[in-house]
């Protein structure tokens, strides 16, 4: 059975405890296209028509647009396919996911008497706003001389020799954990390198706080699997009202989920000549979190035809918790293989974490009852996204990290849809600026739609297929080994849904 190793915030302060980083800060604040198969169809281009309940999830004056009490129901295959190039190796992996990404109803009143509030609405709905499904493996010969024993050098430079190895009588998975408790995260990582000999101290003495590689330096044959479940959820409180007969507006009151777990295993063929002849480094991470956001919206008739929306979305004020294991294995000819598998899990201190606001502005032509167009602009500056508190060292360096790397992020939506008969033919396109400066770590996300509905009356029943695409380029690790795998990402979704009155 694995330990518990619960490493307290009050011994240390959480910099030393645990590694957020970047990544973790994006994987957070982005969000993906879900909802009902016409909202997709339409590329999400919805934030001035309403009258769907995933646009509720866009501008939450959409509720008020029902002319009736609403519900909706959708179910929705994902598959991923990833092409992944690291240095001369190339990898293709796919991975399927079929769930219920989208449920909701809204309710609508209509006033009983000559107010000019004529109706509001109340509701509540579901939505899947990330899938973080993922497979792919990096396989290649790396070189550049670099090995993971510079992740391994880069925890323990600076640290006390006696406080990255074993007491004496002390097993590996007990000194493991009391590092753990005592120093930290990093701690941890350099007590790994030593004890399995990758690293060597320069002077055999507890003071010692500089270390060096048993791996010649060459070429590298790396095996890197990542592995990655969970998704990111939101339940939203809607409240919506219509004033006299073009003016909607509305709140909505979120409820964020974080579901997240990674594994990551590494296998290197050291160069030839070194002592140590093959690695095998495993990791795992298991995230949970909830957090809190509002929305404001509002919908504007400009004419029978024209209608104009905006929206604006808050931060998202999240509350994460994280454990970790791991494990490390060394082997070379003359010896038998060092395993150090402390069957420990990190249980580390809750931290916080505020996404950026977004603003949305959206503009739609209805021509009769024939069909329409529609295009929906938002804004979101990912340079805002900050660890908290940041009176926190090391969340102080991150945010400032962040703020370096990251910059506003736009993202356009084309929608349109075409009625014949009981039959409705849709179609949309989007695109996605890259959240970071250079554009390259993340780059451009563009997808399409396409999607078909019928009415049968009080029913509707939709489906919709959508693909869209981006490639970035992922280091293996944040420290040392920080050579990046270019991902080549493509997302396939099929829709189907099914909506009716109330």
């Amino acid at each position: 059975m694995k330990k518990l190793n619960l490493l307290f915030i009050g011994m240390l302060s959480v910099c030393s405890l645990n590694a957020q980083d970047i990544s973790d800060a994006l994987r957070y604040s982005q969000s993906e296209i879900q909802g009902t198969a016409r909202f997709r169809a339409l590329s999400g281009a919805f934030g001035a028509l309403g009258g769907d309940m995933s646009a509720v999830s866009i501008n939450p004056a959409s509720s008020a647009v029902f002319s009736q009490s609403h519900a909706s129901f959708t179910l929705s295959n994902v598959d991923t396919s990833i092409d992944t190039q690291y240095f001369n190796g190339f990898t293709t992996s796919n991975t399927s996911n079929f769930d219920i990404n989208q449920g909701g109803a809204a309710f609508v009143f209509e006033s009983r008497n000559n107010s000019p509030w004529r109706k509001f609405s109340i509701g509540v709905a579901y939505d899947r706003t990330n899938n973080y499904d993922d497979n792919w493996n990096a396989v290649g010969t790396n070189p550049n001389n670099q090995s993971i024993d510079l992740y391994f050098l880069n925890y323990a430079d600076g640290k006390r020799l006696d406080q990255i190895s074993t007491l004496p009588g002390e097993t590996l998975a007990d000194a493991y954990t009391d590092i753990g408790n005592v120093y930290g995260f990093a701690h941890q990582q350099a007590f790994l390198g030593f004890e399995s000999y990758i690293l060597e101290p320069d002077a055999d003495d507890d003071a010692n706080t500089t270390y060096f590689s048993n791996l010649v330096d060459g070429n590298f044959e790396h095996d890197y699997l990542y592995t990655s479940t969970g998704y990111n959820g939101k339940i939203s409180f809607n409240m919506a009202t219509q004033y006299e007969d073009n003016l909607y507006l509305g709140l909505n009151l979120n409820s964020h989920f974080i579901d997240y777990q990674k594994s990551t295993s590494l296998i290197e063929d050291t160069s030839a000549g070194s002592q140590i002849t093959r690695i095998d480094f495993d990791n795992y991470l298991s995230t949970t979190g909830n957090g809190f956001s509002f929305q404001l919206g509002g919908i504007i008739k400009l004419s029978p035809e024209f209608r104009f929306g905006v929206a604006f979305d808050s931060p998202t004020w999240y509350s994460i918790e994280e454990e970790t294991s791991q494990s490390l294995s060394t082997y070379d000819n003359a010896n038998p293989p060092v395993r150090i598998n402390p069957q420990t899990v990190n249980v580390y201190p809750r931290y916080k974490l505020q996404t950026p606001s977004k603003i949305t502005g959206s503009l739609a032509y209805v021509f009769g009852t024939q069909g329409l167009l529609s295009f929906d602009y938002s804004k979101k500056d990912y340079s805002k996204t900050k660890f908290k508190p940041e009176s926190d060292t090391f969340f102080a360096d991150q945010n400032a990290v962040i703020s370096n790397a990251l910059t506003d992020a736009s993202t356009y939506r084309l929608g349109g849809e075409y009625k014949i008969k009981q039959f409705s033919l849709r179609g949309g396109y989007r695109f996605e600026e890259s959240p970071y400066k250079d554009g390259v770590t993340i780059g451009d996300l563009t997808g399409y739609s396409l999607g078909i509905g019928y009415n049968f009356g009080n029913t509707k029943l939709d489906v919709t297929f959508d693909q869209a695409n981006r490639t970035n380029e992922t280091p293996l690790y944040n420290v040392g080994l920080t050579d990046a795998a270019v991902i080549d990402k493509t997302n396939s979704n099929i829709t189907l849904s099914l909506s009716f009155n109330i």
